[in-house]
């Protein structure tokens, strides 16, 4: 009987595979056309999956907390337009199965090629030359070619460290290897050169003259590990202690800041910014911001402000690629949003193009859309510079660690009426102001100290300056 797939969806450009969260619908539920029946979670956004028709849920191929690559298939729905098709057509299935009679070991490989379907597409070159190594391999291809479809990143560190997969034991969906999987297998093969060199007796005098040889590509080694890998060290279990795996969140977080802090060279700079005038300007103009259903809080100011001032210092919005230097063309600037357990920063695209109140409707949208898990992928990539605001919790100021493919950071602590030396009528004199410490986490192999000062300094002066009329 014909049933309608349900495949693992390409949530973006760079995504290559997805984790089940969640399963919303169980075996032998009604669903309906674009109802969610399963929660998925990406190194890029959460998402529900919608089913792709109505029908019945008859089989659930991958299980909650199983990752697979995009293409794969996780769940068949049977719907009534396949069963009355079926039902209408009894004679159909008998030269079929007349066929099936006559070559068994086709029908077999028929359905093998139904399973592998999606991850086929997925990887189609890697399934071709998997096919034509198993040729002639009888019952077992099958099986063989299902474990050598493992994700790029994995593809990649086998050919780095010049292992072939097949070799490598699987723990994942049907055999497939995982990235812990060569992870620990390239783990234990050091184990045992190690050894190997301890019980080996001592290396002639001559054995050092070829290690130049060898030295690049034990280099090229390292350095792809350094920046793509990343091994958590693991502690011995207390009695009182109670043991809890990271949600995907989390663990993709945790590897994005090993490799941020590994890559850039980081430095901050501070600065104190009174936020009087614009505190007047709020107060002014709320009433005719309520009218317009939008609240325009502070962090909207801060992002409007460092839209207009990163213009000035493009060196503040690049990365570092390589020997080169990328000055992006567009300011898009990333909001983080406390999801309480979790982050996510969400981007305001192309923020010097829009005024104080489009900036506050987008970041408002942005951020309640985040704590719903209804993001897109795209709405979450491009960042060229971030701002995230610990000052919202009561942190006096912070000192945030550089997103990957950016230079720079900005932190906001909290806004808060202090004591201050104001001059007035020509004389000093103590007043109260609402200000707060703002902290610029920057790249160093690309900005200078003296680049981060001009740029907070401009920043400070044109926040304290905010027009009243705006």
């Amino acid at each position: 009987m014909a049933r309608i797939e349900v495949p693992m969806p390409q949530m973006g450009e760079s995504i290559v595979e997805g984790t089940v969260s969640r399963w919303l619908k169980n075996v032998g539920d009604e669903v309906e056309r674009d109802e969610p029946i399963l929660e998925i979670s990406t190194d890029k956004v959460d998402a529900e999956i919608p089913a792709p028709s109505a029908g019945t849920l008859v089989e659930v191929a991958v299980e909650e907390g199983q990752t697979v690559e995009v293409g794969t298939i996780v769940a068949w729905i049977e719907t009534e337009k396949s069963a009355a098709g079926s039902a209408k057509k009894p004679a159909d299935s008998a030269p079929a199965e007349k066929a099936e009679a006559k070559k068994p070991e086709e029908a077999g490989k028929a359905a093998d090629d139904r399973k592998e379907e999606a991850p086929a597409r997925a990887a189609p070159a890697a399934a071709a030359r998997a096919a034509a190594a198993d040729e002639g391999n009888g019952a077992g291809s099958a099986e063989d070619r299902l474990r050598q479809r493992s994700t790029p990143l994995v593809r990649r560190i086998a050919a780095e460290h010049g292992v072939d997969i097949g070799e490598v034991e699987g723990t994942g969906h049907a055999g497939r290897v995982t990235k812990q999987d060569i992870m620990s297998f390239l783990e234990d093969r050091q184990d045992e050169e190690e050894g190997e060199k301890k019980a080996a007796p001592a290396a002639p005098a001559a054995a050092p003259a070829r290690r130049p040889a060898a030295q690049p590509a034990d280099a090229d080694s390292f350095w792809s590990t350094f920046y793509g890998q990343v091994r958590h060290p693991e502690f011995p279990v207390r009695a009182a202690d109670q043991v809890k795996p990271m949600d995907r969140i989390r663990r993709l977080t945790a590897d994005h800041m090993v490799r941020a802090k590994r890559i850039a060279p980081h430095v901050h700079s501070f600065i104190e910014v009174d936020f009087s005038q614009i505190d007047r300007v709020r107060a002014a103009a709320r009433k005719r911001w309520e009218e317009q259903g939008v609240k325009v809080s502070f962090t909207a100011f801060v992002v409007w402000g460092t839209a207009q001032v990163l213009r000035e210092f493009p060196m503040v919005n690049s990365t570092v690629s390589g020997d080169d230097v990328i000055y992006r063309g567009e300011i898009n600037i990333g909001v983080a949003v406390d999801l309480n357990p979790g982050l996510i920063v969400p981007v305001v695209r192309n923020a010097d193009d829009l005024n104080l109140v489009g900036i506050a409707k987008r970041i408002n949208d942005l951020a309640q859309r985040a704590r719903d898990r209804k993001l897109k992928p795209d709405e979450i990539q491009g960042a060229t510079f971030s701002i995230t605001n610990p000052g919202v919790l009561g942190t006096l100021v912070g000192m945030p660690i550089i997103p990957e493919g950016t230079s720079a950071i900005l932190g906001t602590g909290a806004i808060e009426k202090r004591p201050v030396v104001i001059e007035l009528d020509g004389s000093d004199v103590l007043g109260v102001r609402k200000r707060a410490y703002f902290s610029l986490g920057y790249d160093h192999r690309i900005v200078d100290g003296a680049d981060a000062a001009r740029f907070l300094s401009r920043l400070k002066d044109v926040l304290e300056q905010f027009p009243e009329e705006s």
